[in-house]
């Protein structure tokens, strides 16, 4: 395996001083966390980039990054149990039961550092849109709750004009050390600070506002322009429109889910339209110029003479915007040809001299006294 340039990660020189490194390691976490870039490898430059920053933000471990390489000391890396190692980290002279703990927490993994940024938690916002909001957009203000940070503190938790310092009982690391005596031999784990609550901080005097939590409960008012075009179900990310981080970190994001009401006339399949149009028999029979509805007003059809009932037709650029596209879809007519439930005397009179002429002989048409003479005479 190609061995890491921690320095080339971070994007900083080798003579960086530590806040250069910080920063750096803040840009690139913020750019990079799985939770704000979905593109393909982020996750992987995350895990580089935390890797860079807990090896050149400790000045031992740089010191032998320095001098050795990612291999370390003999070529066993920082985190083996290869000769020359430092087990200072382990609690004193690598013994059987300090390689032990390794395995049952005993601090040989890798540990979060408790000052580093921290993004916000994300938030899911449903909205309800109408039919023809999606279909056109709209601009709207919409409320709801967060955890924001306190504007007094500015995050930090600590009473104006003071700031937190170094836990006194952890010295920074966020966890603390608990041994005990069983049967195999002294057993060490770690537990979270119960001074510090894990953070590597603590707060000598709190800030009124927030009590020192650093973040205060916010009703977030936002303006959010809703694209044309949007379908049910989709949704939208607004960055840093979350919960307030920690350490610094940023706000995570919010993210709107889109429900839109069904339309009593159109149905939609992306941006495409369906509408059914009723016609007459006898615009279908002889041909009509109708009017359609369609999202954008009311556009003229010509129906061509011996139209069938299911026939479809298509207006070009009548449908739904194209989310990330350019145009519209289109509108798809399916007309359907009605039939008269109710016939006036006129209508059963000339439908019946059209049944005639059609050589047809409908059993539905009452005959004459006249008639039913002719066709005993015929017999």
């Amino acid at each position: 395996m190609a061995e890491k340039d921690y320095y080339d990660v971070l994007g900083v020189s080798k003579d960086a001083s530590q806040d250069e490194i910080k920063k750096a390691y803040r840009k690139l976490s913020k750019k990079y966390h799985p939770d704000i870039n979905k593109e393909p490898g982020a996750e992987q430059k995350f895990k580089d980039v935390n890797e860079a920053y807990e090896m050149l933000s400790d000045g031992q471990k740089r010191q032998q990054y320095d001098q050795y390489g990612s291999a370390g000391p003999q070529g066993q890396g920082f985190g083996g149990f290869g000769g020359g190692q430092d087990f200072s980290g382990f609690g004193g002279g690598g013994g059987f039961d300090d390689i032990f703990s390794q395995f049952f927490g005993g601090g040989g993994g890798r540990r979060r550092d408790p000052s580093a940024p921290q993004p916000g938690r994300d938030l899911q916002y449903t909205m309800t849109l109408k039919f023809e909001e999606a279909i056109f957009g709209k601009t709207t203000t919409i409320k709801y709750n967060r955890d924001a940070q306190c504007e007094t503190c500015h995050g930090t938790g600590a009473k104006e004009g003071t700031s937190p310092v170094t836990c006194s009982k952890c010295g920074g690391r966020g966890v603390i050390d608990v041994i005990q005596n069983t049967p195999l031999g002294r057993m060490r784990t770690q537990t979270t600070c119960d001074v510090c609550g894990g953070t590597g901080k603590e707060i000598k005097e709190k800030c009124t506002t927030c009590g020192g939590s650093g973040h205060v409960a916010q009703r977030h008012e936002l303006k959010v322009n809703v694209p044309a075009g949007v379908d049910d179900g989709q949704q939208m990310r607004l960055q840093n429109q979350g919960e307030a981080g920690a350490n610094g970190g940023p706000y995570g994001d919010l993210y709107i889910i889109f429900h839109v009401t069904p339309s009593r006339e159109f149905r939609r399949d992306g941006a495409d339209i369906y509408f059914d149009q009723p016609i007459s028999f006898s615009q279908a029979a002889l041909g009509d110029e109708i009017q359609v509805k369609t999202v954008h007003g009311d556009v003229k059809l010509k129906v061509p003479s011996g139209t069938q009932t299911e026939t479809k037709f298509r207006l070009r650029g009548k449908g739904a915007p194209k989310l990330n596209g350019k145009g519209n879809g289109d509108e798809h007519v399916t007309v359907r040809v009605e039939t008269p439930k109710n016939l006036n005397k006129r209508q059963k009179e000339a439908l019946t001299a059209f049944a005639a002429a059609s050589g047809e002989r409908v059993s539905g048409v009452k005959k004459s006294v006249f008639d039913k003479l002719k066709d005993a005479f015929d017999d």
